[in-house]
């Protein structure tokens, strides 16, 4: 569907906008499918159309969020190798070169060398050698230290939890996609039944016009016809600005430049919602996202359990959960001593003249040490107990937002269904009304080009036609957005959850 007066590609509109590739990193299969490079001019195409498909690619790999979670969860892969760290060995190497210029002179008693020499009298010694090698390699493992071996498993526990986050953000992304990719459909119905009746009511006055020379009818007539489209143009006017805010808000969500300039796919009005295939080809991209998730309007209802085990939100709670009992076996172990030893090999050499690298054989020297350190802590304040007691605290402030979110869902997911079934109960309703509202107005229009009926007959047909045309279309919209919502209530968002279960599993 063309949009009403949206101009061809801007300088901007045709530079290829090159989108990020989602990283490799994931823990989400369905969300790393969309490591395609893609341009926005790739995806609309030459016809600058925008299929909701393609609008879901788009976002997910463009929208800043899903990058913000990516990196969270390459951060997390960093955090797993960092608290690797704490257990694995400390290897550092060290060697140093001294040339003394000068060689140091210290004065001691001369009474060392002369035994007669006066009490207090002091001579001058050197000390030194020309040329001082030292270097050596030390060795530092910790045997054990609780708390560190408790941080490798708090740490795979934080990427799960950001993987969690990341699907979670990939949901909301996706139906705030569909949700805005619909709300531009919806707008454009309405522009679209609003320019119609303009055109209509413009026919209809140079109609009257010429019937008013003929002298059929009377200037009151052609007066009527003339108020109704004064008052009318100014709601085109207002559906035009509808339409370019609906357009912006998709470009937000979708993460592209403002000034990208393209089309949505779709017919509000010829979407069957009851209808497993599309009707017209326009909205076959729509009804294959509708029908990924499938919803059954007579049959049992996906259990409120399972549904909310699969919601993201949940289970980034319940992931949450699970990091702070390690956070909480961290801080008990730090009760617990620390072993840890420490193995050195160092090298001494000293030479006079010109230098030779750490010396001849016979200035050279070699020593080893090994040792073993047991730190046990008896006494640091309030400190430790204070933080046990805190993470305590914080534990069951998490177990007390996932039940107030399992609440929540369970009101989402039965909002969602009402929605669903509301749309679905008035769809044939709408589609009686729109059937009967255009043969009204056909006949409307026919009685008064045979004289039979008059210009308010058809004006009020008209209005008929219109309400009821925007009606179906917003009961469509409605049911779209409310199946976008019932979705991501369950859990299962099409793009990001490849295993659908069903109401069997």
């Amino acid at each position: 569907m063309d949009k009403y007066s949206r101009i061809s590609f801007t300088a901007l509109g045709k530079a290829i906008i090159l989108i990020a590739v989602i990283f490799s990193y994931t823990a989400t299969p369905a969300v790393s499918q969309q490591a395609d490079t893609v341009s926005v001019s790739d995806a609309i195409g030459n016809e600058k159309i925008l299929t909701l498909t393609e609008a879901i690619h788009v976002a997910m790999a463009n929208n800043s969020q899903v990058k913000r979670s990516l990196l969270s969860l390459r951060n997390a892969d960093e955090q797993v190798r960092l608290a690797w760290s704490e257990v694995l060995p400390d290897i550092s190497a060290l060697a140093t070169y001294t040339r003394n210029l000068e060689i140091p002179v210290n004065f001691v008693p001369a009474q060392f060398f002369d035994p007669e020499a006066p009490s207090g009298e002091l001579v001058p010694l050197q000390f030194g050698t020309d040329n001082n090698w030292q270097g050596g390699l030390s060795v530092s493992q910790t045997l054990f230290r609780g708390e560190a071996i408790v941080g490798i498993g708090s740490s795979k526990v934080y990427k799960a939890v950001q993987s969690e986050n990341l699907r979670a953000t990939a949901q909301q992304i996706v139906t705030q996609t569909r949700i805005a990719y619909y709300n531009v459909l919806a707008a454009e119905e309405q522009y679209r039944l609003q320019k119609e009746t303009v055109d209509r009511l413009q026919q209809n006055l140079e109609e009257n016009k010429a019937r008013q020379e003929a002298g059929l009818i009377d200037q009151y007539d052609v007066l009527q016809v003339q108020v109704q489209l004064g008052n009318q143009q100014p709601q085109l006017t207002q559906a035009k600005y509808t339409v370019e805010q609906a357009y912006r808000e998709l470009s937000v969500v979708l993460g592209i430049p403002l000034e990208i300039d393209f089309n949505v796919q779709g017919n509000l009005n010829a979407f069957n919602v009851k209808s497993q295939q599309a009707s017209e080809k326009v909205n076959e991209v729509l009804k294959k996202v509708d029908s990924m998730t499938p919803y059954q309007y007579t049959g049992p209802a996906m259990p409120m359990e399972q549904a909310t085990d699969m919601r993201g939100d949940i289970r980034v709670l319940e992931k949450q959960n699970a990091l702070k009992n390690r956070e909480i076996k961290a801080i008990k172990s730090r009760f617990l001593p620390t072993l840890s030893a420490n193995y050195n090999l160092n090298w001494t050499a000293s030479q006079a003249g010109n230098p030779v690298f750490f010396g001849r054989e016979d200035s050279r020297a070699r020593s080893q040490t090994l040792g073993f350190t047991l730190s046990l802590p008896i006494f640091e304040g309030f400190e430790r107990s204070a933080n046990l007691s805190i993470a305590q605290i914080e534990k069951k402030d998490l177990e007390e937002q996932r039940r107030a979110a399992v609440r929540s869902a369970k009101n989402e997911i039965q909002s969602a269904r009402e929605s669903l079934d509301q749309a679905i109960e008035t769809a044939p309703a709408r589609e009686k009304a729109l059937e009967l509202a255009q043969e009204g107005y056909d006949r409307a229009r026919t009685r008064l080009e045979n004289g039979l009926g008059s210009q308010l007959d058809v004006t009020n047909a008209e209005l008929q036609l219109r309400q009821a045309e925007a009606n179906y279309a917003q009961m469509v919209s409605n049911y779209l957005s409310a199946k976008a919502q019932y979705d991501r209530a369950v859990g299962i968002v099409p793009f990001v959850d490849e295993s659908r279960p069903t109401l069997n599993d």
